[in-house]
């Protein structure tokens, strides 16, 4: 049969019979394997099996949008729930975009939104793309209910817990466990506490933005107040925080401001990524010792906290 139905591209190989595209394949190889199996089959998409033997190897195929795809081999024949996972995978992003199907990045959040019935919706937005990555898988796998999240949610990816609040037809994630134990009023209390630094100016959260201005109706429903270990939000700010806000740089402010519970140096590094430059470690080194000096955090193992 030769390449008939086969169309070589720059980079990949097509599949077409009477101008319907079948498959895009990376190889001349699978292109002929694929093209194969399809006249086996009478070019019946329904009959593409999850899985099939190529030689020694085993692949496993999925049928998105009328076209086949590859999306793993394996020398052993590889579990149902690998299947399946693989399968979720490529759902959730069958182009293989960068953060996958429903989720922009807009400034620096990630914003999940949906076309439904020819409207635009918009369910959450992010400052971290696992929390925005953890709700848009969820979401895809119930219909886009957003009224079927728990307050706490296992992420089966990240393999951890996270605190999920749904308000306004939105889902945030307010935090995340390694455990199920997890104090909810602590968390809602934290939670709060961010969202009021936020309106004050005291940190930048732009993906709470649609919050800063709810506070107390936020407060009468979760049945909590904000805290904070170093803001009063009922009265008068502490002397440590009006000696941070008149007395810290600008960059001091922002390494600051990366501390919520506890960080890392690598995690506070990633924060901060966008004032990268030829000394950006040592920069933020210095700024932590001298935060450190001033009392305002400390250093517990590899954590720094605030104080």
């Amino acid at each position: 049969m030769s390449e008939r139905y086969i169309r070589q591209n720059k980079t990949s190989y097509t599949i077409v019979k009477n101008s319907k595209t079948y498959a895009k394949l990376s190889s001349l190889e699978d292109a002929v394997f694929i093209r194969d199996f399809l006249v086996d089959i009478d070019w019946d998409l329904s009959k593409v099996p999850e899985i099939i033997k190529q030689d020694n190897n085993y692949l496993v195929l999925t049928v998105y949008e009328e076209k086949i795809f590859i999306l793993a081999k394996y020398k052993k024949k590889p579990t149902q729930d690998t299947i399946d996972k693989l399968v979720k995978r490529h759902y959730r992003n069958p182009n293989n975009s960068k953060y996958g199907l429903n989720i922009s990045n807009v400034m620096g959040t990630y914003v999940i939104s949906k076309q439904i019935a020819g409207d635009s919706y918009v369910f959450g937005l992010y400052d971290d793309l696992r929390d925005a990555e953890f709700v848009r898988n969820f979401l895809m796998d119930h219909q886009w209910n957003v009224n079927e999240f728990e307050p706490i949610m296992y992420d089966e990816d990240g393999d951890n817990y996270k605190v999920v609040l749904v308000f306004d037809d939105y889902a945030y994630v307010l935090d995340s466990f390694e455990t199920s134990d997890i104090d909810l009023n602590k968390t809602y209390e934290e939670f709060l506490g961010k969202v009021s630094k936020h309106k004050y100016g005291l940190a930048d959260y732009p993906h709470l933005d649609g919050l800063k201005d709810r506070i107390s109706e936020l407060e009468d429903e979760l049945n909590v107040k904000a805290h904070d270990n170093v803001w009063n939000f009922s009265g008068e700010k502490s002397e440590a925080l009006t000696e941070i806000i008149f007395t810290l740089s600008p960059f001091q402010k922002s390494v600051y401001d990366t501390i919520d519970d506890k960080a890392t140096l690598d995690e506070i590094k990633q924060k901060l990524i966008r004032f990268k430059s030829g000394n950006f470690e040592e920069k933020i080194q210095r700024n932590l010792d001298e935060l450190i000096g001033n009392d305002l955090i400390v250093q517990d193992g590899k954590y720094f906290k605030k104080n």
